[in-house]
């Protein structure tokens, strides 16, 4: 019998979201449906209510949300009613090419669930990033689902869905940060953060933030940053070279991704450093470097997939680090909102106002 539960819904490109009675399927085989706590407010909504990802509205708002296990479907055998969960948005197959090479953290089949959450109509609505949980309930594959331990509130558990996790596994996974590096995190805000927080906790022995508020750079040192350079009134490739005996940054993570700050990036980093694109460009962006600077410089230049994280294995591991005090995520809350506030919360986002709106239901 579906479920009817209130929800957010981005109905047409550009115009803003409404909050809407939706129908959600009881969970088939290989599906959950979880009771939605909190969910964080994301870039990521944005661009799919202005039609940045794709065209395929009306869209089901909402991906960074911890919440419990109400009922599953048939074949599900490691959850259970009453577990607390994160939801992620990669679900690995372990059939793909990458699973199969023991890359599963770049699966290239990613499981959602099957059945259709729709309108009152019977309308279908594309959930984002597969999830839709700007709701009370949202249906998703098992998969999505990662147990962690409940002592985390869900204002904050939530936010390593997506935002937290990208950031942190830019640093940690993709970059490889390790002990006694130098670092330079381009742009402050969540991704940035968590980025940030990353590295320290991975030992770099200096961690640069680099942005052109002020604000967020005081909020940069928060989360692990050793110092700051504001970009809009200083060479930001000067002033990290400066902060690293004139030679860059071993590592630097572009989270913002725009071609400026990729090539800024690029200038920034030392002699076969690496450079870790984990902000998301608009599809039309384009970047323009001197091929024998490609060449003679060396290093790496990567694009980080939510971290390359396995949300089964790292999810449970970054709340154990918030319980013990490591990974500050109630600093990544600005504020808590109802479902009804969505709309103004993208307002917020975009004048830089907050790290992270959340939704608690």
């Amino acid at each position: 019998m579906p479920h009817e539960v209130h929800a957010v819904v981005a109905a047409k490109q550009g115009a803003p979201v409404e909050l809407q009675t939706i129908l959600v399927p009881d969970p088939g085989p290989g599906e959950v449906l979880v009771a939605v706590q909190a969910c964080g407010v994301c870039h990521t909504d944005l661009h799919y209510r202005d039609g940045a990802i794709n065209d395929e509205f009306p869209f089901l708002l909402g991906h960074e949300a911890a919440g419990v296990i109400e009922s599953v479907g048939p074949g599900v055998t490691d959850l259970a009613p009453g577990d607390y969960v994160v939801l992620a948005w990669r679900a690995p197959c372990g059939n793909c090419r990458s699973c199969r090479r023991g890359r599963p953290w770049y699966c290239f089949d990613s499981r959602n669930a099957a059945q259709p959450m729709t309108l009152l109509d019977g309308t279908p609505l594309a959930p984002a990033l597969g999830i839709g949980a700007f709701a009370e309930k949202t249906l998703v594959a098992a998969g999505q689902a990662v147990k962690v331990d409940p002592s985390a509130r869900p204002e904050a558990a939530g936010l390593i869905g997506c935002g937290v996790m990208a950031g942190y596994g830019a640093a940690v996974h993709t970059g490889g940060v390790g002990s006694g590096d130098t670092v330079a995190v381009i742009g402050c805000g969540g991704v940035g953060n968590a980025a940030i927080a990353g590295a320290s906790i991975a030992g770099a022995r200096r961690v640069i933030a680099v942005d052109i508020d002020d604000r967020k750079l005081d909020g940069a040192t928060r989360f692990g940053a050793t110092h700051t350079v504001n970009s809009r009134g200083t060479d930001p490739i000067e002033a990290v070279r400066g902060l690293t005996g004139g030679n860059g940054a071993d590592v630097v993570i572009d989270a913002v991704g725009r071609p400026e700050t990729y090539r800024q990036g690029f200038y920034m980093r030392d002699l076969a450093g690496t450079l870790v694109q984990v902000g998301v460009p608009d599809p039309d962006m384009r970047i323009d470097l001197p091929l024998i600077d490609l060449f003679s410089r060396g290093g790496a230049l990567k694009s980080s997939w939510y971290g390359d994280c396995l949300p089964s294995r790292d999810f449970p591991v970054l709340i154990d680090r918030y319980l013990s005090g490591r990974l500050d995520l109630d600093g990544f809350v600005t504020e808590t909102i109802a479902l009804d506030e969505v709309e103004s919360a993208f307002d917020k986002m975009r004048d830089g106002q907050v790290l992270r709106s959340v939704v608690v239901l």
